[in-house]
């Protein structure tokens, strides 16, 4: 009986622990690269917001693409969801980050350089949140397997 206790209280849950997933994704250079690129070139576009927002409809475009791909190679990546949630935040249309910045810049038809200004200081520490994450993870080297 002490050895079924022995077992259960120990071996058990050491067992389970070491065959549980990781819960959060392992380090990606691809992923890193691609949110710290899209920080710069979103911050540059959005000084272009004081001219009219058709002027610039392409670079709009093109940026919004690149995030767009950005998110789904994040999203196929295994535990992933925090960085998943932090894109749908930084890329919500109806939020005050990037999605809704962009929003507003077409609706209004340009803005104001003080208000773009202090966008650019949120959506650049939201940027900032996403790469942070990512360099902190586990990198693909430092993961023991068990075998």
């Amino acid at each position: 009986m002490k050895i079924a206790r022995f077992y259960i209280s120990l071996v058990l849950p050491l067992c389970l622990f070491l065959g549980c997933s990781p819960l959060i994704s392992t380090f990606d250079q691809t992923a890193y690269m691609q949110v710290t690129s899209l920080k710069v070139d979103a911050l540059d576009l959005m000084d272009k917001a004081t001219e009219n927002y058709t002027t610039h409809e392409t670079e709009v475009k093109t940026i919004q693409l690149k995030i767009d791909k950005a998110i789904e190679y994040d999203a196929h990546r295994p535990h992933n969801e925090i960085t998943n949630q932090l894109w749908t935040i930084l890329n919500n249309p109806d939020g005050h980050l990037f999605g809704g910045f962009l929003v507003k810049w077409k609706k209004d038809g340009n803005c104001n350089a003080t208000f773009i200004l202090n966008e650019k200081k949120l959506i650049g520490k939201a940027f900032d949140q996403i790469a942070e994450l990512e360099s902190k993870k586990i990198k693909p080297s430092e993961v023991t397997t068990n075998q």
